[in-house]
């Protein structure tokens, strides 16, 4: 194993902004990938095994073209870079930030932070269908509502329809206090927050009230056709295969639609197969449909949200296996 050392340049005003507060960035590299960082001046000097330290060299690169590009350095930027360098990939964390998908009410720019995302994304402004399938925090929804905000402000769709499966995880809507609506409201809450984020509540209301953004149940979908939209189906791992076929045969000229799912988190009774799935099988190979496939490493929550995820994937992937095994030792058994 060869040790080398490699030097990099680094502005003494993006040191901050790269190393995180108290070096935390740094750390995490060094730990990462197995090398010491150790700055001097306006460089920085990598030591380690070659492939490593060459790695190192890439993040760094990329972190401080980061800085340089105006972008603030975050915790899920570090550890995605890294997870890229270590599984050899080429693609340039730079180039995600080039593409704006709008503002939030506070001014918070909206881009993808993954080449998972930037996929969806092309999807969407290509596709009439799009289906995004992945885990909690790969921003699925969000960017489908963000994009969503974008045509509706654009004029290129006269409405926005949401939309989610009312189904109980768990809890029954009987005993939820109110009428009908206030029952609903709580399993359309993340709708309404990301509405609010993006549009403002005002905005949000006028809209809702003049009838150019609806919020409502699956349910309420059947016998419509619908004309200029941008509907978001939600939750759609939570569908029944008649419910998907029902809302996708809804769809009429000038419309575009995005159906988001984790096929990991379903809520259906046991034994009832989900709408989601049944889709993904039988619309896979039309070409005007998309299919996005965001995995963990597209989590842009906090970094234990994306480990929470690896874990359960890891441990369902044990499972299966450990089932197909009693499975063939049964068939040999007989």
């Amino acid at each position: 194993m060869s040790i080398t050392e490699e030097i990099i340049d680094i502005p003494a005003e993006h040191i901050r902004n790269v190393f995180g507060e108290f070096d935390h960035y740094i750390k995490m590299i060094e730990r990462s990938l197995n090398v010491t960082i150790i700055a001097r001046g306006g460089s920085l000097k990598i030591i380690g095994e070659t492939n490593r330290a060459q790695r190192a060299v890439h993040v760094l690169n990329q972190l401080i073209t980061l800085s340089m590009n105006g972008e603030t350095i975050t915790e899920q930027n570090v550890t995605y870079t890294i997870a890229l360098s270590m599984e050899n990939r080429t693609e340039n964390v730079v180039e995600l930030y080039d593409e704006l998908i709008c503002h939030t009410i506070a001014g918070r720019p909206i881009k993808p932070k993954t080449h998972g995302q930037k996929e969806y994304i092309r999807n969407i402004r290509e596709k009439m269908i799009v289906f995004g399938v992945g885990p909690a925090g790969t921003g699925k929804t969000y960017l489908a509502m963000a994009m969503a905000i974008t045509a509706f402000r654009n004029n290129e769709v006269g409405r926005i329809i949401l939309t989610r499966p009312a189904i109980e995880a768990g809890e029954k809507l009987g005993f939820l206090p109110g009428d009908l609506q206030s029952k609903i409201d709580p399993y359309l809450r993340p709708l309404y927050d990301a509405l609010y984020e993006i549009m403002g509540a005002d905005s949000f209301q006028k809209n809702m009230e003049k009838g150019l953004i609806e919020v409502a149940p699956l349910a309420y979908m059947r016998g419509r056709t619908l004309d200029n939209s941008f509907i978001v189906l939600d939750e759609a791992q939570n569908t029944t295969p008649a419910q998907m076929k029902m809302f996708l045969t809804r769809i009429g000229f000038g419309s575009k639609v995005i159906v988001t799912g984790d096929l990991s988190q379903k809520d259906l009774p046991s034994g009832q197969q989900s709408g989601l799935d049944v889709a993904l099988k039988v619309l896979g190979g039309i070409k005007d449909i998309g299919i996005c496939m965001l995995s963990s490493q597209d989590v842009v929550r906090h970094p234990l949200v994306q480990k929470i995820v690896k874990a359960y994937d890891d441990y369902e992937a044990v499972q299966k296996r450990s089932h197909v095994r009693r499975k063939e030792i049964n068939r040999g058994r007989e």
